[in-house]
């Protein structure tokens, strides 16, 4: 097989474990009231098994990244595939609640190894001026596994059942294996580091904590079990962040913000998965909860954006390439602030068209940031610090990400009983009268106050400066 040709082939490997992982992230959600249903599981339980799945990509980001630099980040992006169809064939043959969330807190470690190793991977395989154009096909396949997300849960817990979302992975996640065993070879340098396991531990529990507070908040009246357990995850996270400054081989790494290009790639990461990820869920919210849909009928509206996104990922990569990423990322992300303002105007009489519209306006600013803000990273980042980088980099959105989810349904729940939101969201009710139009307020709140947070990531975008510049130090 000549260069080119086991080139293509890499990429359509790193394509599907980005694929696979994105299908994880919103197949779910379509399932949760079979899944309750099935399971005899409570409100709140079935949630988790959405955020363990979430949490533990979290926690493992930067671990398994250390990991790919100490024994191969091919050895461990192929190990995290075999671990994924594990954990993937267990969830689909789950009898309870409780071994369904083990089972996708295995299935999320595989999912870790895979997203944290991705971004070394093409950066070992693809020179620099050509990375870009990889990024942008890993965006492909983000937007293609968030489409197929949405078409395959609704119409395989429509007309099989809700195990096949899980079951499906299998012979996906067997191909991919088998290829990447064919074409991926280490060319990293071996460098041996040291886990975090206290850092893991403190950032794991207060999240947790954090976490559990949050959700339990949202389906019952405060009590001080949730202001225990609050006050348990903001310490948690402060004893965290003064472990980690003194530790040799921290969590989180953060002599690597000494680098401007890549400490405010990492924050700009942060705030844009803070702010835009809760809008998939207000707006399914919003389609259920005040326009009475079903979740397949809710999520059809939301494919195109991801359609447009998918398609315009490698066209923004080539553009980063050319002209740097500072700006395809940063209007990206204010385009992204558009869509969300948009999204902000629904009403219950509101044109579905106009759910399209904002939607792939969000798929265009979305294709313009992630490949832009990905190379900006790995330009900058030192090249024997390729996976600590990368994985730093989905830790920080995995964090914006599960703090998002719950932050959605907190800020949307207070205005209407917490019971009722928490069924909207999960797709077990829809709202009538006046409790229409509160919880319509309600979501309003949580839209505004998605927009700041993706207009302070388009600040720290802009503020990174010349990549240039901080290749070259990367280099030296």
């Amino acid at each position: 097989m000549n260069e080119a040709r086991r080139d293509a082939w890499a990429l359509v490997v790193i394509v599907t474990g980005t694929l696979i992982a994105a299908v994880d992230t919103t197949i779910v959600v379509l399932a949760l009231p079979t899944m309750m249903r099935d399971l005899h599981a409570s409100l709140s339980g079935v949630v988790w098994v959405i955020m363990a799945y979430l949490l533990v990509i979290t926690l493992v980001a930067t671990q398994v990244g250390r990991l790919g630099d100490m024994f191969g980040r091919v050895r461990m992006y192929e190990w995290g595939f075999v671990i994924f169809i594990l954990g993937s064939l267990l969830c689909g043959l789950a009898t309870t609640e409780t071994a369904l969330i083990g089972f996708r807190v295995l299935q999320g470690l595989g999912g870790a190894l895979v997203t944290a190793n991705s971004g070394a991977v093409i950066a070992d395989t693809f020179p620099a001026q050509r990375r870009g154009r990889a990024y942008g096909f890993t965006s492909v396949g983000w937007n293609l596994g968030a489409i197929l997300g949405i078409l395959l849960g609704g119409f395989i817990t429509t007309f099989f059942s809700w195990r096949y979302i899980f079951l499906i992975n299998v012979p996906i996640g067997a191909f991919a294996v088998g290829v990447a065993w064919m074409v991926l070879r280490d060319r990293g340098e071996r460098i041996p580091r040291a886990l975090d396991w206290a850092g893991m531990i403190t950032l794991g529990g207060g999240l947790f904590a954090l976490l559990l507070a949050m959700v339990d908040l949202s389906a019952g009246p405060p009590d001080a079990r949730i202001e225990t357990l609050a006050v348990l995850g903001l310490a948690g996270l402060v004893a965290f962040a003064l472990f980690e400054r003194r530790v040799p081989h921290p969590l989180l790494d953060f002599r690597l913000f000494q680098n401007r290009v890549v400490g405010a790639s990492f924050l700009a990461a942060f705030f844009q998965s803070l702010g835009n990820f809760a809008v998939l869920f207000l707006v399914i919210m919003y389609l259920q909860g005040v326009r009475g849909l079903t979740p397949l009928d809710a999520s059809l509206l939301l494919v195109p954006g991801y359609l447009v996104g998918g398609l315009l990922g490698p066209v923004s990569g080539r553009l980063a390439d050319r002209v740097g990423p500072v700006w395809p990322a940063t209007v990206g992300l204010a385009v992204q602030g558009l869509a969300i303002f948009l999204y902000a105007h629904l009403r219950p009489g509101t044109p579905l068209g106009w759910v399209v519209a904002a939607s792939v306006v969000n798929g265009v600013g979305s294709a313009g940031f992630f490949p832009a803000n990905n190379a900006a990273v790995m330009k900058g980042a030192p090249p024997g610090a390729f996976g600590i980088a990368s994985g730093m980099l989905r830790t920080f959105a995995n964090v914006g990400m599960v703090l998002s989810f719950a932050t959605a349904i907190l800020v949307s729940s207070a205005a209407i009983p917490r019971r009722v939101a928490f069924a909207i969201f999960v797709g077990t009710t829809a709202l009538r009268g006046r409790l229409l139009y509160t919880f319509n307020h309600g979501i309003h709140a949580a839209f505004y106050l998605s927009i700041g947070l993706v207009l302070v990531a388009a600040g720290f975008s802009l503020w990174r400066g010349p990549v240039a510049e901080a290749e070259q130090k990367a280099a030296g």
